[in-house]
């Protein structure tokens, strides 16, 4: 038996309608089911019956405080496929307020930002391994914060991403 890739993510949420909008005019999501308390949302370019799931709990809910003072879930990580296209979702992140971080980590290029609730998100690129430098590929190289200009420069804002086949 061998899982093959996360399918879905399910989320509490204090007003899945709100969150619902949020995903959807930020990062581009539609909504594929909905019902009282309930959102299903897909992504893009997914082929997924559903990405996201968002619950209602109420606006009385407290902010989570897990890796604080609980275990919990860290964050998301969604990919898209170009530079361009993280390019675009940080501009529109950082319009809305929700961008607070960019990191370098070598074989991938992430922007991170938090939803309505502060759940954290991470938006990432993954550099074709065929584009990796040595030095890149051995982990001689630590990651750092994100020039997200220098690597379109160095790799282009159409290059696609991902493992090569």
């Amino acid at each position: 038996m061998a899982i093959k890739r996360m399918n879905h993510a399910v989320l509490y949420v204090r007003d899945a309608e709100k969150s619902a909008d949020f995903y959807k005019q930020v990062l581009g999501f539609s909504e594929v089911f909905g019902r009282p308390g309930a959102r299903f949302l897909r992504a893009p370019a997914s082929a997924n019956d559903h990405d996201l799931g968002l619950f209602s709990i109420g606006e009385q809910a407290s902010a989570s405080s897990a890796g604080r003072g609980t275990v919990g879930l860290y964050h998301l990580a969604w990919e898209v496929s170009t530079l361009g296209e993280l390019q675009q979702l940080a501009d529109r992140l950082q319009q809305v307020g929700a961008l607070y971080g960019a990191t370098d980590h070598v074989t991938t290029k992430s922007v991170y930002a938090r939803d309505l609730d502060g759940i954290e998100f991470e938006v990432m690129w993954m550099v074709p391994p065929s584009q990796l430098r040595e030095e890149e590929r051995d982990g001689r190289v630590m990651m750092a914060r994100l020039d997200l200009a220098a690597n379109i420069q160095r790799f282009g804002a159409d290059l696609q991403g991902g493992p090569e086949t």
